[in-house]
């Protein structure tokens, strides 16, 4: 069967790789891909926000399957798209998608559910903000209620920094639209966790936990970006913790949202921090995390397309799903300056040796050019592994990084180091 997997990303590199291993699939397609998924899939040089030109070439080419990576086109109602025309897609429709395109949506849905977060306030004046957060307990969490590519999300430690958040998103409009309201919330000290399940709407069968790196530099420090690598199994993933996740948090979810009427269809990304060990929810997506799933996706043993086909239909009761008992990572490569302002264009060499040392590379912002492979983007390449412990995994995997070479090239140097 025909199968289009939508996006760019290294996440949806790692969706191709998987897939290219069914013997169900005959072809597959990348809209639009990048410098690297062309060596498995064809190329679609059709923008993932064009929605109705990406459903137009899904029913020209007969696709059987549509994968949905990143969540723009999935708000942007993709979903609804392809169901009017009777074509099938892995994905949350438009309204099930508020989960991740709508922070505040998000959090009155948890608060009308029970579902553990933290206390929260919205707000749409600078003003009034100003005068919460004069008597406000720091640290605190300010977020930007729309879509911001995981950069809109600050830790403030001070009030200072606080108004200057404010200020940046409601006055100055970094974010557009997506800052017209922000929550201000509570900020819960613990370990994070990410944990991802494939929904059908009334079932959900989880992945293998993962930990992502948010933040830009060593020891947890700067900026957040959409993530600077990620370890899997999460630290202190239990049997226990686990059950108690899917009975507290996901399936609470899918219930409320099939009685909101929102069936829910496709991943839900479950953003946690285990407070004492007890799970409360950060956020939500939609969609596979990035950098989570490149290194899940190496300990998936079963047929990734029974499993999306089996969401997509309604009936995950039907599939078995086996992960390997491996622990796996992932480093993201980076332009200097990401998640601010980098250059591109640089070549990059030296992926052949890198492999050779027993890694995968998935690609992120890059493209072929003259012959050349280019940087194309903040995050350029994420490089994986797998082994028997974490150390000598994430060794492995900074050895190859010491193959590859381009212009400006940063990354993290602690992926793997867990807090006690």
């Amino acid at each position: 069967m025909k199968v289009l997997v939508i996006g760019s990303g290294a996440r949806e590199h790692a969706l191709i790789w998987k897939l290219s291993q069914s013997r169900r699939v005959s072809k597959l397609y990348a809209l639009p891909g990048n410098g690297g998924t062309r060596d498995l899939a064809e190329t679609v040089d059709i923008d993932p926000s064009d929605v109705v030109s990406a459903a137009d070439f899904a029913e020209k080419e007969g696709i059987a399957l549509t994968v949905v990576g990143p969540e723009q086109p999935l708000s942007l109602g993709i979903t609804d798209a392809f169901h009017k025309r009777g074509l099938k897609i892995f994905g949350p429709t438009q309204k099930a998608a508020m989960l991740e395109s709508s922070k505040v949506f998000s959090k009155e849905f948890m608060r009308r559910n029970s579902i553990p977060t933290a206390p929260f306030q919205v707000f749409t004046s600078a003003e009034e903000a100003r005068l919460y957060l004069e008597g406000a307990v720091y640290p605190l969490v300010i977020k930007a209620d729309g879509l911001a590519g995981g950069k809109g999300v600050f830790v403030c430690k001070d009030k200072a920094e606080a108004l200057q958040t404010v200020r940046a998103v409601l006055v100055e409009h970094r974010f557009g639209q997506a800052g017209e309201k922000i929550l201000i919330e509570d900020f819960l000290p613990g370990t994070e966790m990410s944990f991802m399940v494939i929904s059908d709407g009334k079932r959900a069968v989880p992945l293998v936990t993962a930990m992502d790196y948010k933040k830009a530099q060593d020891g947890d420090q700067g900026p957040n970006t959409g993530g600077m690598g990620a370890i899997s199994p999460a630290p202190g993933a239990r049997k226990a913790l686990c059950d108690r996740i899917m009975g507290e948090i996901i399936y609470p979810v899918l219930e409320g949202m099939r009685l909101d009427g929102r069936e829910f269809r496709g991943v839900l990304y479950a953003g946690l921090m285990l407070v004492e060990d007890a799970p409360h929810v950060l956020e939500f997506n939609v969609r596979f995390g990035d950098p989570e799933t490149q290194p899940i996706m190496l300990r998936l043993k079963s047929d990734l397309l029974d499993l999306l086909e089996a969401g997509a239909d309604g009936n995950l009761h039907d599939v078995a799903v086996e992960w390997s008992e491996q622990v796996s990572a992932g480093v993201v490569l980076t332009s200097r300056g990401y998640p601010g302002s980098f250059e591109t264009g640089k070549v990059i060499q030296g992926l052949e040796r890198a492999k050779a040392m027993g890694v995968e590379i998935f690609h992120a912002g890059t493209r072929l050019e003259q012959g050349k492979l280019l940087s194309a983007g903040g995050r350029v390449l994420t490089l994986c592994a797998s082994g028997a412990n974490l150390k000598e995994t994430v060794r492995r995997i900074y050895d190859a990084i010491g193959f590859v070479g381009y212009e400006n090239i940063c990354f993290r140097q602690d992926i793997g180091k867990v807090k006690e």
